[in-house]
């Protein structure tokens, strides 16, 4: 398509598809549904790239396949509009977060619009207006009711310069991104999602999806189920009960520490007001900015402090100090943790660092330790000592021992804890969805009534960055308790945008309906999505929410499915230069980049092609001009074709093998394009190209007709614009609404798959490549070419090795072999040709043709051939011919000799 103007012709259709309304999806269609979805974006004033191009490829390529193959497809599209990227942004640019939002949505969806992305633009939706987060509201308060939403303390990052919550992405080495002030932790009051009761059903539920094993596995990781006990120890001076799970109960009688995380809120208010307050805090706030694996490495430093205060042991009532330390995690167990020094090596270094005592309570089956002169802790199973009614017992047996008698002590209890920890969804930022509560101080926390939503997010604020600016509005902040009218103030925290991505696949089945979240029947219809397309990243976090709150709302009776993403596809990063295609590296490379020059339809193809979905890809300015040349060719080949004065009458051996490697094309690509392998499936077409192109030399209308077809039909997919244009110039669009996006899908017709007439073929192609391969190395044109074809004997030699390929040593087979005279006269060259099809695989040597079988292929191609070659060809049989190259010939392998 040399000279075409890409943009006009995209244009053209784009505008053509919008008009007729064929991407509409419409759930009263009597046909098999299938819902496509892509991780909906979150808007970049920076538009799109390569990365965001090669997912969008894919989602809308399967789409397009879905529906020429007779589903009724449901493929929208929509912003997670809300957001700290958002106010970053407007923080930076000295604008409001909601124009910077607005213009960012309408780059991003003028470039994909551009991409030629078959959505349904009826359905679009962004969350950060009242019709979408009215029903985050409305969400929250059902939750409310239900107990799954409530409010405790927990840890923030705190500048208490810019007085404002900080995310952990906007702490910079411990100081906030902004203002370069040193941040604090700090225990403030916030709203939380019961996440935990579904635990065990978000860890069972991943055995009925279809998603990756390394997915599966980070969420099972991350719900963290481990079984063990719990064990509660009073704290001296307080009424509080410091509790603690562990999964070593056999080693209670040798606690000499115990340990809460740093961030523990109990922290806090165990230390207020006594003498190690502020050294406490200030070890807080370096080591909770952390990162999280950093501090629970083997290899990091064992830090950590007394607190000033003690526990007591329930059972022998002896007082254990308690210190904070580095190596403990708020998120796991109870974030505090019971530390036995002799048997466990991070407690073991801890306790020879702040000299605390070891005390040994398990020893070796075979052989004694000492505590004094003790290396390392000893962490193997043994028997019990120093631990009262229990020594001499196993320390397996022990473990349930000692729980039940902690049970009947009533200060312990047999437990199942989970890493998992509830879904903290407050953020004491502007630009979200405002949590719908009012503060009253009669009635406490009241809940906004549902005929009082949505809560408005006040727009006519003075945005500085500084602080939440909500919390300065009188007109929002001071209201009317709804309960009994008295004075009242509104929450000013907005929820985790987490929230808005947890249920908007829903909201896509019927987007403008105005009394429910969702239309139960339309959801019915659709859910849940067949194919879910977007980045590991957020493998754990979104996936584990949106499954969170599909199976909450199920529960409410909202739902009657518990799974939203039937299937998972995470797709791999771009990459150039080496590194990550992103703005922050300069090695971006946009859509308008290679649109203007290529076409869209180009990068397209080479995003498709140039490796496996979900492998990571290297950007390649070579590799767009080779998919650039080869949807050139296509053109070409459709013009030619399209002009051909074929035949007509009988089809020949040529026609048929035509027409087999059609249906055999479209079994293989069909195959490939729903297993989501499109660099296969576009390979696939490249060969079936190349064949039609050898076919133009002599070919059948009729057959012609139907490859080319056939070629587009296939293409379609996943280059739309090319593939409507050629569509149009074979005259199939005489309506000008025949479009090819919207045609049925060919089907393979196996009666006409031969699977000889396939490898005949497959044997002049690889014969053709053979040869001229042998006239580069030569580097002389020839006059005249001998193509020589194997002998019987040695395909009796093929035959004989398939039939005992279970006893595949050389004595068997020559005893077997030598009874038949024509190998028995070869000697040694027999012997020579048998160990060297010995060394191939069976497999391989069944999928050869019979030597009469290769000469009749080979003779019908000879007019090919010599029309590729330039030159005489003679097909000759190995055996009539003493030729050295004759002697060469193999089962499937001509000898060939350049003259």
């Amino acid at each position: 398509m040399k000279g075409t103007d890409f943009g006009k012709m995209e244009k053209k259709w784009q505008e053509r598809w919008e008009k007729a309304g064929i991407f509409r999806a419409n759930e009263s269609v009597k046909k098999k549904k299938c819902y496509v979805l892509e991780m909906f974006p979150y808007p970049s004033a920076s538009g799109l790239h390569m990365g965001h191009v090669r997912n969008y490829a894919m989602g809308d390529s399967f789409a397009r396949f879905r529906r020429m193959q007779g589903f009724n497809v449901l493929y929208p599209m929509g912003y997670d509009a809300f957001g700290l990227p958002a106010e970053n942004a407007a923080i930076k640019n000295k604008t409001h977060p909601k124009a910077y939002t607005e213009k960012a949505i309408a780059g991003i969806k003028k470039n994909q619009k551009a991409l030629g992305l078959s959505y349904d633009w009826s359905r679009e939706i962004s969350t950060c207006y009242p019709e979408y987060y009215r029903w985050n509201q409305w969400f929250f308060l059902r939750m409310l009711k239900k107990g799954l939403a409530y409010k405790k303390l927990a840890p923030v990052n705190w500048c208490p310069k810019c007085r404002t919550v900080l995310a952990n992405e906007q702490v910079e080495k411990g100081k906030c991104w902004r203002c370069g002030s040193a941040v604090e932790i700090k225990n403030l009051e916030q709203w939380f999602l019961k996440i935990t009761k579904y635990a065990e059903r978000l860890l069972k539920g991943l055995k009925k999806i279809d998603w990756p094993e390394n997915v599966k596995l980070m969420q099972e990781n991350w719900i963290g189920r481990s079984e063990g006990t719990i064990i509660e120890f009073p704290i001296e001076g307080s009424d509080k009960k410091m509790q603690v799970f562990t999964t070593r109960p056999d080693t209670f009688f040798g606690i000499t520490f115990l340990v809460y995380a740093p961030e523990h809120p109990d922290v806090m208010e165990l230390i207020k007001g006594t003498q190690y307050e502020a050294k406490v805090k200030s070890f807080v706030n370096r080591v909770v900015l952390q990162e999280k694996f950093e501090r629970t490495s083997e290899n990091s430093e064992k830090e950590g402090m007394f607190i000033g205060r003690y526990a007591v042991n329930p059972v022998t009532k002896e007082r254990i100090p308690i210190y904070i330390a580095n190596f403990v995690l708020f998120e796991y167990g109870t974030g505090a943790i019971i530390a036995v020094p002799a048997h466990d090596q991070r407690d073991f270094m801890f306790a020879k660092k702040y000299k605390i005592p070891i005390r040994l309570v398990i020893k070796p089956h075979s052989y004694d330790i000492d505590e004094k002169t003790m290396s390392r802790a000893f962490t193997e199973p043994g028997i019990m000592i120093n631990s009262g009614q229990f020594d001499g017992s196993g320390s397996i047996d022990a473990i349930d021992d000692i729980t039940r008698f902690l049970e009947k002590k009533g200060c312990g209890k047999k437990t199942v804890q989970y890493k998992l920890r509830d879904w903290l969804i407050s953020r004491q930022r502007y630009w979200g969805t405002p949590i719908p509560v009012v503060y009253c101080e009669k009635c406490g926390i009241v809940p906004v009534p549902e005929k009082d939503l949505p809560v408005i997010l006040p727009t006519n604020v003075k945005f500085t960055g500084h602080g939440n600016p909500l919390n300065d509005m009188k007109n929002f902040v001071e209201t009317k308790c709804p309960k009994c009218g008295g004075r009242a103030k509104r929450e000013t925290d907005t929820m985790d945008t987490f929230v808005d991505s947890s249920w908007y696949f829903l909201r896509f089945c019927s987007p403008k309906e105005k009394s429910a979240g969702f239309e139960r029947k339309a959801v019915k219809s659709w859910m849940p999505v067949d194919l879910y397309i977007g980045g590991v990243e957020h493998a754990v976090m979104h996936l584990m929410y949106a499954r969170f709150f599909t199976m909450a709302l199920k529960d409410m009776g909202l739902l009657d499915f518990d799974e939203p993403f039937q299937r998972l596809f995470n797709q791999g990063i771009v990459y150039k230069d080496g590194h990550k295609m992103s703005k922050s590296f300069g090695n971006i490379v946009t859509q308008e980049d290679i649109s203007k020059k290529y076409g869209i339809d180009t990068a397209r193809l080479f995003l498709l092609f140039v490796s496996s979905p979900e492998s990571q890809l290297e950007w390649s300015d070579k590799g767009v001009v080779g998919a650039h040349k080869f949807l050139n060719r296509v053109c070409a080949l459709v013009d030619e074709a399209r002009k051909k004065n074929a035949r007509k009458g009988t089809l020949e051996t040529a026609d048929k093998q035509m027409r087999s490697r059609i249906h055999r094309t479209i079994k293989t690509f069909t195959e490939h394009m729903e297993n989501l392998r499109f660099n296969l499936a576009v390979g696939e077409l490249m060969g079936f190209a190349s064949r039609i192109k050898r076919y133009l030399s002599n070919p059948h209308r009729k057959a012609l007709d139907e490859a080319v077809k056939t070629l587009l039909l296939l293409l379609s997919p996943l280059t739309p614009h090319i593939a409507e244009e050629m569509w149009e110039r074979l005259g199939y669009n005489k309506t000008g609404k025949d479009f090819i996006s919207v045609e049925r899908w060919p089907k393979a017709n196996e009666k006409l798959i031969d699977r000889k007439l396939d490898m005949a073929e497959k044997l002049t192609e690889q014969t053709l490549a053979d040869t001229r391969e042998i006239i580069k190395l030569v580097g002389k044109k020839p006059k005249e070419i001998n193509i020589y074809v194997a002998p019987e004997w040695k395909h009796a030699v093929r035959r004989e090795i398939i039939k005992k390929s279970g006893a595949k040593d050389r004595k068997t087979l020559m005893s077997a072999l030598m009874k038949n005279p024509e190998v028995r006269k070869e000697g040694k060259h027999a012997a020579g040709f048998i160990e060297s099809m010995l060394k191939t695989e069976t497999a391989k040597l069944r999928d050869i043709l019979s030597s009469r079988e290769e000469f009749a292929a080979l003779s019908d191609s000879g007019e090919f051939l010599e029309s590729q070659l330039g030159c005489r060809v003679n097909i000759i049989d190995a055996g009539k011919s003493g030729s050295a190259k004759a002697r060469r010939a193999e089962p499937g392998k001509p000898g060939i000799e350049v003259i």
